[in-house]
């Protein structure tokens, strides 16, 4: 996958469980952990904008690119 999320990364820096970020966002919380565990095939930028908010971070600390085939 080109881009990997590290939510997990962001919530222990800010010192926030999963539960408590889905319930600031309003996000189910399975569908939170989808996300945490890269597994998600889209997001929202209302989403990503409500989780930036609540972890008072920029979107490029939570997603990042990462090249699949670095011969190309």
């Amino acid at each position: 996958m080109a881009i990997q999320v590290h939510l997990d990364r962001v919530l222990l820096d800010r010192g926030m469980s999963l539960t408590e970020l889905a319930e600031r966002v309003g996000i189910a919380l399975p569908n939170l952990s989808i996300l945490k565990t890269n597994k998600a095939r889209a997001v929202r930028f209302s989403t990503l904008s409500a989780i930036c908010r609540e972890l008072n971070c920029q979107p490029g600390e939570i997603l990042v690119y990462v090249r699949d085939d670095v011969s190309k």
